[in-house]
């Protein structure tokens, strides 16, 4: 990744300037998305970038603003054949240290973009949390199509070994 000193990968809240916003930007270096391709499924990452801001929002809460752009090869669902996919997501969390997460049977679930709010915000989480949310789910090849279907226009031979049983039982079958 880039040099923690110029842009750290995450952020203690205590440091972070409640006046200004804190810019930052994360590209990852081959290894490191080679590692992260590897966890996520994914045949390739040729290019991640997350970048944005963490500004204070009122009180003791914290907002992220960015932007994830990426580009990923993954396999075609029907043929397996590399699918390159280019991805660019806007990113938002608000993170509130009075946030608690619903427990329960039957809950609502609040706002995805609602997070506790820790020591830390970790930038890495969240870019990889967000890769992984914005990956096509069924990625297809252009030229790939489903096989056509088998015809089942003949009704399979079935076996029924008590079918002539009835008519034994009642004396109507042939006795030899």
């Amino acid at each position: 990744m880039t040099a923690p000193e110029s842009h750290p990968q995450r952020l203690r809240v205590a440091h972070l300037n409640p006046r200004a916003a804190t810019p930052f930007i994360l590209r990852p270096d081959e290894e490191t998305r080679a590692a992260i391709a590897e966890d996520l499924g994914l045949l390739r990452l040729t290019r991640l970038e997350f970048s944005g801001h963490v500004r204070a929002e009122g009180g003791e809460s914290w907002g992220l603003e960015g932007q994830l752009s990426a580009r990923v090869v993954q396999p075609c669902v029907i043929t397996l054949k590399p699918v390159k996919t280019d991805l660019s997501q806007p990113v938002q969390r608000h993170y509130s240290p009075h946030f608690q997460s619903p427990e329960g049977e039957e809950v609502e679930m609040p706002d995805e973009t609602q997070e506790p709010l820790g020591q830390f915000i970790d930038l890495t989480e969240v870019m990889i949390e967000e890769l992984t949310l914005s990956l096509p789910d069924y990625p297809r090849a252009p030229d790939a199509e489903l096989p056509a279907e088998a015809d089942d226009t003949e009704e399979p031979e079935i076996r029924r070994p008590f079918a002539g049983l009835d008519k034994l039982l009642k004396g109507d079958g042939n006795q030899e």
